[in-house]
């Protein structure tokens, strides 16, 4: 296991580098002018010198490449630089609003595959009957959704029509402070509607993969020895059929961060988003490129444990031959 994570760990090094290298030669190709996007409405009425002042106050004026270099060299000792757009360094742009986005995907992926899999179980135990085509018409449906058209269907419903939850926020109109209870009945629309953006890929695995482990010889033998349904379905079908979902992990975390950036937008949830919208349409090359690699690390680190839990799981898969 420790292998692997290393081996890992070293290929993710050139990955990152052409990633944030990415990043600011598409920043600088960008039409928007990180300089009007710094001043605001002071820069209608300046004139052109003191636009090229503080263009070259800020940096902005160097080729990209240069200003590359620069920000790797000090992300390598721990400074990611100073955001221009949120006028305040970038570690703590970051940290603020890291928490509440973790929280917001780790709740939602694992409500997610908690129901996928439930529901994957439940379609597959008899094939062709009404729950198995109403679970799977749903998870198509749900599929094509996407997942902005979910939030506001949600916010519609819950939120106006209902009024049992909170539209929005971290925390009630007129109040800043932050409670268990109000967390809590803040979190549940946005983790929900994420969640259900990603539902329909793990019931459909699941399904198939309980499906197929039904029809192997070890289960049919298990039920042949007198085993009840219940110890068939539980104790051998769904350990052989979950080992596809365990791949699934990892290809799901690009599509999850999309989401949760999109979910935190429509809920204003206090996370990465805004800060990702406003560094990519003010072209702040350092949030934005410190941003992507915090993206990027998560992607690698979901496929890294897809693997490391296939190879725990399936005894057929040795960790040290990955």
């Amino acid at each position: 296991m420790a292998r692997l994570t290393a081996r890992r760990a070293l290929y993710a090094v050139p990955v990152l580098l052409v990633v944030t290298f990415g990043v600011f030669a598409v920043a600088a190709a960008s039409p928007f002018d990180p300089v009007k996007a710094y001043a605001g409405t002071a820069a209608l009425g300046a004139d052109q010198e003191t636009l090229d002042r503080l263009r070259e106050n800020l940096g902005v004026d160097r080729p990209f490449t240069a200003r590359w270099w620069d920000w790797l060299t000090s992300a390598l000792g721990g400074d990611f630089g100073h955001s221009t757009v949120m006028r305040q360094p970038v570690a703590e742009v970051i940290g603020e609003r890291l928490l509440w986005s973790t929280l917001l995907c780790a709740v939602a992926f694992a409500a997610a595959v908690l129901l996928g899999t439930l529901l994957g179980v439940l379609a597959a135990r008899r094939p062709g009957s009404f729950t198995d085509r109403a679970v799977t018409s749903a998870a198509y449906v749900l599929e094509a959704a996407p997942v902005f058209w979910i939030a506001l269907l949600a916010v519609w419903l819950f939120a106006l029509q209902l009024d049992v939850l909170p539209a929005g926020g971290l925390t009630d109109t007129g109040s800043d402070r932050v409670t268990f209870g109000g967390l809590v009945q803040h979190l549940v629309l946005p983790a929900g509607v994420l969640a259900v953006s990603q539902l329909p890929w793990f019931t459909l695995y699941v399904r198939q993969g309980v499906g197929d482990a039904l029809m192997e010889d070890p289960v049919r033998g298990a039920r042949a020895r007198g085993l009840s349904e219940r110890t068939v379905l539980l104790g051998h079908a769904l350990r052989s059929g979950l080992l596809p979902v365990l791949t699934l992990i990892g290809s799901r975390v690009p599509e999850l961060i999309t989401g949760a950036l999109l979910v935190e937008t429509v809920f204003s949830w206090p996370g990465i988003a805004s800060a990702t919208v406003e560094a990519a349409t003010a072209v702040d090359f350092p949030l934005l490129a410190a941003l992507t690699t915090l993206a990027t690390a998560a992607v690698l680190a979901g496929n890294l444990l897809a693997d490391l839990l296939y190879g725990l799981i399936d005894p057929r898969v040795k960790l040290e031959e990955m």
